[in-house]
């Protein structure tokens, strides 16, 4: 799939769709690794490709450095998908996405919070980068 700004709005439609009947189905107040493995199996139906707890190195001034850190879903090699069971929220949450999205070179990403009644007025953001920004439409 050739990426453009179109074809990740399509994906993100596709993905929202999938994580929003996971949501139906379980509700909100579950741990996040039981939405995590619910939303990996109903995008395997949907059959988007995703790889799941993929490990995000840093390179600083040179130097390669491998970390502990996960990113939650990465969606058709295109966007990343963060997953919480928060009562909130916070600008950090916003901001390990970005750094992510900055570390991994991918144009958009989804961050899902499953502890809401109405997960797409209340749990979904969607953000992006230069990299979207630079994608023809």
């Amino acid at each position: 799939m050739k990426i453009s700004k179109q074809s990740l709005k399509d994906l993100t439609y596709r993905v929202n769709g999938a994580a929003i009947e996971v949501h139906r189905n379980l509700g909100p107040g579950l741990l996040e690794s039981i939405y995590h493995r619910a939303l990996v199996h109903e995008l395997s139906i949907r059959k988007i490709q995703c790889w799941t707890e993929l490990p995000v190195e840093v390179d600083y001034k040179g130097v390669h450095m491998e970390t502990k850190l996960r990113c939650d879903l990465l969606i058709e090699n295109c966007m990343i998908v963060e997953l919480k069971s928060v009562d909130a929220i916070h600008p950090i949450h916003k901001a390990q996405l970005l750094t992510y999205m900055r570390l991994l070179q991918i144009p958009k990403g989804i961050l899902y919070n499953f502890n809401v009644i109405n997960l797409f007025k209340q749990g979904q953001s969607t953000l992006v980068n230069k990299i979207f920004a630079s994608l023809e439409d």
